[in-house]
């Protein structure tokens, strides 16, 4: 029963990337402070001029990697 089990897994077909991602958006003013927004996977990075609560002030917010552990 087992090896039938394993033989119908391996035949599924793979699901296909999401069209949309999930980006951090990290200030530039060095406090750590971060957006997190969604994208489409063809565009270019995010840059964007945004409130930034620990610096009371509108600073760029460049995208940044997420860090995910396995």
């Amino acid at each position: 029963m087992k090896r039938v089990i394993e033989m119908t897994i391996d035949k599924v077909a793979k699901k296909a990337k999401a069209r949309t991602i999930i980006v951090k958006l990290l200030s530039t003013a060095g406090t750590g402070f971060f957006y997190t927004t969604r994208r489409p996977r063809t565009t270019a990075k995010l840059s964007f001029m945004k409130f930034d609560p620990r610096a009371n002030q509108n600073v760029l917010f460049n995208e940044a990697k997420i860090n995910r552990p396995n």
